[in-house]
């Protein structure tokens, strides 16, 4: 194992005091103890429950092995000088490493540091000061199962012991402690009225929210997590499977046309509304209550730590008024309405029929939003609006402009794993408003209509950049956005594909607000709880400082950029800056290889038509088609151009995006060509996903909800290569996305286009390769068509951006 631990705030002798006072652990019994020894006993009986008996937690310490022939109530009984090789002996099994297994005793501190784990900077023998300041830095030390010691210890009931004793919050090395009972949270359900009418049935829209809140929330404010789910009253989908588009139809040509952005921008219409509702009555009592919501589990950490959590699917789902649109202004406008009403600025009612009006009287004001995919992507539209309260997102494998999540350059390209998806697809899949037949009889014309329009704009015949995708565009408004943004991306996410959080974080650099960005090597995943990564601690440090104004440095300890290592496991590297390279390679498209200095006369060809028994296979088997696609003799041998570099002479690393010409031609009068950019060389890379190191392992709170420990792991076998980034264009679209090229049969056309950017360590003796093709069966639609494809190859290179120590 190793450990990354960015959230460890450093604080001199006199705050740690403090601060461990304020954790029990220092009392005045303790500030009198003068021997080292029993000091460290002392913090070991106030480790174990005060309901335990001394004799029990005696047998507890005598369990702990402090040297090779004696254990650690013997050790510490003696009050000999307290070794430091003892105490981090100690330390190690506190933290759950097993002697003899993980460790050999007396090499605790070799350990510590092979694993990255923190060593106080004392001397020996220790000082009892430097056992005060050595217990401090351990409890805030991640143990085997990726979790802070302070926080293991809450888990069997240290702070539950006696909520009461403790302050509320309890901020400890600049981060909330889980002093909150989640066994008294209060739910409760309001709906929030929207400035707007999707349904247009003459009254504004109601919005259902869902609040889970601490029961101290009565007495006292709390920040508040907000979290959009479309998802969260439910999905269908049976009705979105049937709805799916097909996508073996045939590229066609496109009638050229020459657009002005502006000929296609978005404008919004401002629509005369209904008056809002008139207030009946007033409350603080809400009506209603729910049993278990579509919950996340870095809310549920935080709802331990005296935060409330608020839910809510938005327009046309389950007990909400209004329509789905999947991205548009209205979807943004129903996240921000919630927003409003926790910052004291929108009405909500307790029901949606006697209009009696009730305040987040409970809310400090200070709202932050969480959570992946739709949920992140709504997080990015919120913030684009400026709305005030929204103090930060943590957005996480977000959309941040819906073309690119449903087109690429002039093509119908699927988000991976879902091809015949588009927008009115996962409009239907989140109406969950046909769920109540009751209701859905009031509404099933208009939502069919809606549906309609939306398959109508959505536009699969030319797959161009149109209107209704430019209000999809939340890049736009980057210069609104006001809360500080956490931008967490998976490097291998072929669903919402990298080019959306790297066309976001440049947009930022623009905003005078704090950023930071966490890649990682998964796909579309969360992050919060791996064992190398100290992520939720840093979002601890992170939403304490946004939401309850805590100085705790939290700007500065976060780095600017973590990425994750994809040769090295449980290895997070740190940077300023991404997709930001200086330096780059240049390589010409010689035959069947990349060359830096020598270029081709030649002209290569290749066929997009496969036997229909090979094409059929390839439809039902993505890997398969890969496998194909990559490897030198195989079916696709045809039906693509492999080109690559020589072996590497050092290690290498990718940084951006990579930027590919080619002088194409095709025997049709249309055409269209992927590039898939591959590491060659055998090696035992990283699982695909990450793999449980322990189900359930981890503990949100006392007697709570759990998460399962995950890491990636190398894989067992050997492999030969690995798909590092990809791109797709429609060779009428060599201008821009929204205008339309002419193309004739057999000429040659200069193409250039950028990848998916990346972050990619190529180790020495790889090559890199570049493969050529034009059907993608995972993501772009499958004519099978006998076209040719001709690459003029001295007019055609590829530029890689190279990360520069």
């Amino acid at each position: 194992m190793k450990n990354n631990q960015f959230a460890i705030v450093p604080n001199d002798f006199k705050n740690k005091k403090i601060e461990l006072e304020k954790l029990h652990f220092l009392d005045s019994d303790a500030e009198k103890i003068d021997k080292p020894c029993a000091l460290l006993k002392e913090f070991l009986l106030k480790a174990f429950l005060d309901s335990q008996s001394n004799a029990i937690k005696g047998q507890k310490i005598s369990g702990i092995l402090a040297s090779e022939d004696e254990d650690a109530l013997s050790y510490l009984d003696d009050n000999e000088p307290l070794s430091k090789i003892a105490f981090y002996n100690i330390a190690l099994q506190l933290l759950g490493f097993q002697v003899g297994v993980d460790f050999e005793i007396d090499d605790s501190i070799s350990k510590m540091k092979e694993w990255n784990l923190p060593v106080d900077n004392s001397k020996d023998p220790m000082s009892t000061d430097e056992v005060i300041s050595a217990w401090y830095l351990l409890l805030n030390t991640h143990n085997k199962y990726g979790q802070t010691y302070i926080d293991y210890l809450a888990s069997t009931g240290y702070f539950a012991q006696n909520y009461n004793k403790f302050e509320k919050p309890l901020i400890f090395n600049g981060k909330s402690m889980p002093v909150y009972d989640t066994n008294e949270l209060i739910r409760e359900v309001v709906y929030v009225e929207a400035s707007q009418d999707t349904d247009e049935d003459g009254k504004l829209d109601l919005l259902k929210v869902e609040i889970l809140r601490p029961k101290e929330s009565n007495k006292s404010s709390v920040p508040v997590l907000f979290t959009a789910s479309p998802y969260n009253q439910g999905t269908n989908d049976e009705s979105g499977e049937k709805l799916t588009h097909k996508v073996n139809v045939p590229l066609k040509h496109k009638e050229p046309v020459s657009y002005k952005y502006d000929q296609i921008k978005f404008k919004d219409k401002k629509a005369e509304l209904p008056e809002p509702r008139n207030i009946e009555g007033k409350t603080r009592k809400a009506e209603q209550t729910f049993d278990r919501e579509a919950s996340y589990t870095l809310n549920d950490y935080f709802l331990a730590r005296g935060f409330a959590v608020v839910y809510s699917a938005g327009i046309g789902t389950k007990e909400s008024d209004g329509l789905r649109t999947t991205g548009s202004p209205e979807e943004t406008k129903s996240a921000t309405a919630v927003i409003e009403w926790l910052a004291g600025n929108r009405t909500a009612f307790t029901n949606k029929v006697d209009n009696t009006e009730i305040k987040a009287w409970w809310s400090n004001g200070n709202v932050a939003m969480t959570g992946r995919s739709y949920l992140g992507t709504l997080q990015t539209a919120a913030a684009t609006t400026g709305v005030d309260g929204l103090k930060t997102c943590i957005s996480e494998a977000a959309i941040s402009s819906w073309y690119d999540y449903y087109r690429d350059n002039g093509l119908v390209v699927a988000p991976g794993g879902f091809q015949g998806e588009d927008a009115d697809v996962l409009a239907e899949e989140t109406f969950s408003r046909q769920q109540e037949a009751g209701d859905y009889m009031k509404i099933k014309n208009k939502w069919l209509t809606q549906l309609k329009n939306i398959t109508k704009q959505q536009d699969r015949e030319t797959g161009n950049y149109n209107t209704f995708w430019d209000a999809r565009n939340y890049l736009k408004d980057v210069k609104n956005i006001k809360a500080d943004m956490v931008l967490v991306h998976g490097l291998n996410d072929w669903n919402v594909k990298p080019r959306n959080v790297e066309n976001l974080w440049q947009a930022l650099k623009k905003v005078p607000v704090e950023t930071k960005l966490f890649l990682h090597q998964g796909q579309h995943i969360y992050i919060n709880a791996f064992q190398s990564l100290d992520f939720t601690d840093m979002m601890n440090l992170w939403l304490t400082n946004k939401l309850l104004g805590i100085k705790n440095k939290a700007n500065e300890l976060i780095p600017n950029v973590t990425i994750q290592d994809n040769v090295k496991p449980e290895t997070w590297n740190t940077y300023e800056d991404w997709s930001d390279a200086e330096v780059s390679l240049e390589y010409h498209l010689n035959e069947n290889s990349l060359m830096s200095s020598e270029i081709s006369d030649s002209k290569l060809s290749f066929n997009d038509k496969l036997e229909t028994s090979t094409f059929d296979k390839y439809t039902k088997n993505y890997d398969k088609w890969r496998k194909d696609l990559l490897e030198d003799n195989s079916e696709m041998k045809n039906n693509r151009l492999i080109f690559k570099t020589k072996a590497l002479d050092d290690d290498t690393f990718i940084d951006g995006k990579v930027n590919v010409k080619v002088n194409v031609a095709s025997d049709q009068n249309y055409g269209m060509l992927s590039f898939m950019l591959v590491d060659y060389g055998d090696a035992k890379r990283l699982t695909e996903s990450p793999q449980s190191v322990e189900y359930k392992r981890i503990n949100e709170g006392f007697l709570w909800r759990e998460d399962s420990l995950r890491e990636f792991k190398l894989q067992k076998k050997t492999t030969s290569y690995k798909k590092i980034t990809e791109g797709h264009i429609n060779l009428q679209n060599r201008t821009n996305n929204y205008s339309v090229d002419e193309m004739e049969a057999n000429t040659f056309y200069d193409v250039e286009m950028e990848l998916q950017p990346t972050f990619y360590h190529l180790t020495k003796g790889h090559q890199i390769g570049l493969v050529v093709y034009a059907t993608d069966f995972e993501m772009t639609n499958r004519g099978n068509q006998d076209i040719n494809y001709s690459i003029n190859l001295k007019e055609s290179s590829i530029e890689i951006p190279i990360f520069d120590n």
